[in-house]
């Protein structure tokens, strides 16, 4: 009988996560260096949603509207997203009321928002920000080989600009074979 994620003969063995039904925090699969963003504020810059101060957090820059693009350093099942007030919820006209996501989309601007469907549309209330509120649940079918995930704030809640205190993912890694495993055949 064989055990769980062991392999006979010279097969490699695979790195699976534990499935112990618990999701892990992604933000630490995160490949910073890949990451970018398009109309930020210079002062609040993307790189301040993963550091866990909602009061300096991430604005947008010239209007309303912010790209976000987030990649991993390996795929990834998304099934959760948990975005936080900027700022304790001090300008709740600066929240995003509608993101847009979209799976593994590279150099998106603001045309290619518009001309391709996203995979995911949230509509976003105040409480759906408040640092206690729950993460916002995707279409987890839509999310299972996640490498990257592009938000396109479409639109504040009244604001000029949008701003983010927080940004979260919440899933599991993908199971990978890990070829260093593998055993060189003899004879």
């Amino acid at each position: 009988m064989m055990m769980k994620g062991a392999m006979s003969g010279n097969m490699g063995a695979v790195s699976e996560p534990s499935d112990d039904g618990k999701m892990l925090n992604l933000n630490v699969k995160i490949d910073k260096t890949q990451c970018y963003a398009r109309n930020e504020s210079a002062q609040y810059p993307m790189s301040n949603l993963f550091i866990g101060d909602t009061r300096l957090g991430c604005k947008s820059d010239a209007d309303d509207q912010l790209i976000l693009h987030v990649a991993f350093q390996e795929f990834v099942k998304v099934r959760e997203i948990k975005l936080d007030e900027f700022n304790r919820g001090l300008h709740p006209d600066l929240h995003p009321s509608v993101v847009k996501i979209y799976v593994n989309r590279s150099n998106m601007g603001f045309e290619d928002a518009d001309d391709i469907d996203p995979t995911q549309i949230i509509n976003l209330t105040a409480a759906d920000l408040k640092e206690d509120a729950k993460p916002i649940s995707l279409k987890f079918v839509k999310f299972q080989r996640v490498r990257s995930i592009t938000l396109f704030v479409e639109d504040s809640m009244g604001g000029d600009v949008s701003a983010l205190g927080g940004l979260k993912f919440f899933g599991r890694p993908v199971a990978t074979t890990n070829m260093a495993d593998f055993k060189k055949q003899e004879g």
